[in-house]
């Protein structure tokens, strides 16, 4: 403490002031959903050793990544249009800022903590009300797969975006990053980071004549 107590305080727990110094301690449990901290005066006769949280560098390990929304892909092209009740494909480009894995180290204290980044889902808010979850980057659209459906990732509009307010369908895709840290002291920990991203797309419906 800066400045030291009095001779006479009961911090020194019966020490006089020369002999050890007297610190203040923090500790704070942010395990709830009111994180609280407790502070307290303690006596030593050394300088305690700084302790370093390995929460705390995860998290600092995670700030240095750059953790984007998905790269969307999809069927229709945004400059496209797409026929009501046609296969959609949706899908993400793969890289470290997309889907993963995005690797990081923070260390303090004597500890190092590698935290490494990987979507493990991405959730498709169509802009028709309905949603689609998947749980793999998705299967980019060739035209040899003409009407056939995605395998992992697609939707089939069942109205035309005319019916919306703007005329087209605003389609956000909302990525789930999960994070798994190590650190070198031994403890290991999970943290989450959600990003998204968004494209509008124009899906018309066909009429036909008899």
């Amino acid at each position: 403490m800066d400045p030291q107590p009095p001779a006479d305080s009961l911090d020194w727990e019966g020490h006089k002031p020369g002999d050890g110094a007297v610190y203040e301690e923090r500790c704070t449990d942010s395990s709830g959903l009111d994180p609280f901290t407790v502070v307290r005066n303690v006596w030593a006769a050394t300088p305690p050793a700084a302790t370093v949280d390995p929460a705390v560098l995860a998290q600092r390990a995670v700030d240095q990544m750059i953790l984007r929304g998905p790269a969307i892909g999809i069927t229709p092209k945004p400059s496209g249009r797409g026929v009501v009740g046609m296969p959609v494909y949706l899908w993400t480009g793969r890289g470290p800022e997309t889907y993963g894995p995005n690797t990081a180290s923070a260390s303090a204290g004597g500890i190092t903590v590698t935290a490494t980044a990987k979507v493990s889902k991405i959730v498709w808010q169509m802009g028709d009300g309905k949603t689609v979850t998947c749980t793999t980057a998705g299967t980019p659209y060739k035209a040899e797969y003409g009407k056939k459906p995605s395998p992992d990732c697609g939707h089939r509009y069942g109205t035309p975006s005319s019916t919306t307010s703007t005329g087209k369908f605003h389609v956000t895709a909302t990525s789930t990053w999960t994070v798994d840290w190590q650190a070198s002291s031994g403890p290991t920990g999970q943290l989450t980071e959600i990003r998204n991203s968004a494209v509008d797309i124009s899906v018309v419906e066909v009429q036909v004549l008899n």
